[in-house]
């Protein structure tokens, strides 16, 4: 299962969302995180209508989205994501 991270390099509230989703992995093996930086990788930021920073994105294992969370998510908020995939 892939967690889509959008970030962006002066963002305070992403490094907090980034420790979030270090115990996200660390917490669920099966779990992927693949952070994006709406800079670098502007085409796929619109693409998936990416408006602020952080976004999370939970897809399920054929690709479609099963959470978005705006600003820092809560641990629990996505375990509760990744159970509904699992």
């Amino acid at each position: 299962m892939e967690l889509t991270y959008f970030s962006s390099a002066f963002c305070e509230p992403c490094r907090q969302t980034r420790a979030v989703l270090a115990e996200v992995e660390r917490l669920v093996p099966q779990a992927h995180v693949r952070e994006l930086d709406v800079a670098r990788d502007t085409a796929e930021a619109e693409a998936s209508g990416i408006r602020i920073t952080p976004t999370v994105i939970v897809h399920d294992s054929a690709g479609a989205e099963v959470f978005r969370a705006t600003g820092v998510p809560t641990l629990s908020q996505v375990l509760v994501a990744i159970a509904k995939v699992l």
